[in-house]
């Protein structure tokens, strides 16, 4: 088969074809788990695709909140794009230095809550591009302001009670994105949790069945993307929920099965780094 939302994807040559076209703007979202010693700010200083911006989801966040990078609220995130000259009317490519599950997809489905319809994501990432050998630099440009009106739509994100409630009525399905040992409890999380296992009722369905790992990370086939949901256990008929460790990579899951058809997926924002620590939450 075919993805039935091949728009969502947008690959190197493409980009490259489209770079300097008027209504295209490009964000680099690279980010790393807090137990990796790099920082993806510095990096994209030192080098990035021309032309992009740094969209930084732990600052484009509820900086208030004691979680890490929580959406923000509708106001915050508008005026946060517009301060990037991302307005309502350009086509936005998101990429990051990991080939696309450190935090483009978070990107792509932030921008998609916030009722931004136009926003794929670079298949392959940052390391995929200066593989091919194709141009970055360490300048970045002088945007204008943007106009971006923010229009939440909460159908795709889940917080904690809703979680709870679906555990009682079985509404929805559940996919972890997390690694087969984290999702068990058998090894630890990156972050501090009390707490080890998975949400009860949920399905394990690694992020990386989805993509192509010695590949630069780029997605796999629709026929393979299918195949690992279905071997799952998911449902396409039934609504689906995706978690993770902290609202990232879950955001894979989300992409993946946006370009195979399936209904639009939830994303639950707090993940693990809320339910490990809540003193409500089973396991």
């Amino acid at each position: 088969m075919e993805y039935v939302h091949p728009e969502a994807l947008v690959s190197t040559e493409w980009l490259a074809e489209n770079i300097s076209a008027s209504n295209v703007r490009i964000i680099d979202a690279s980010s790393v788990l807090p137990n990796v010693d790099r920082d993806p700010h510095a990096e994209f200083l030192e080098k990035h695709i021309p032309g992009a911006q740094f969209f930084d989801i732990n600052e484009i966040a509820d900086t208030d909140h004691q979680l890490p990078h929580m959406l923000p609220s509708a106001e915050k995130f508008s005026s946060k794009m517009g301060e990037m000259g991302l307005g309502d009317s350009v086509k936005v490519i998101a990429y990051d230095s990991n080939g696309g599950f450190s935090a483009a997809c978070r990107a792509w489905w932030m921008l998609r809550v916030f009722g931004h319809e136009d926003v794929a994501v670079l298949n392959g990432g940052l390391p995929k591009w200066i593989a091919e050998g194709r141009v970055v630099n360490n300048f970045g440009p002088v945007p204008s302001e943007g106009h971006f009106m923010a229009r939440k739509n909460d159908s795709l994100v889940r917080d904690v009670v809703e979680m709870l409630a679906n555990i009682e009525g079985s509404q929805e399905q559940v996919a972890d994105a997390r690694s087969p040992g984290r999702f068990s409890g058998i090894d630890p999380e990156p972050r501090p949790s009390s707490k080890v296992g998975h949400i009860p009722g949920s399905i394990n369905l690694p992020y990386n069945l989805l993509m192509d790992v010695e590949n630069y990370y780029v997605f796999r086939s629709a026929d393979e993307i299918m195949d690992a949901v279905q071997s799952a256990g998911i449902i396409p008929e039934k609504p689906l929920i995706a978690t993770c460790g902290s609202g990232v990579t879950a955001c894979v899951i989300a992409l993946a099965l946006y370009v195979v058809g399936y209904k639009e997926t939830a994303v639950y924002d707090g993940s693990w780094s809320e339910w490990g620590e809540h003193h409500a939450t089973p396991v």
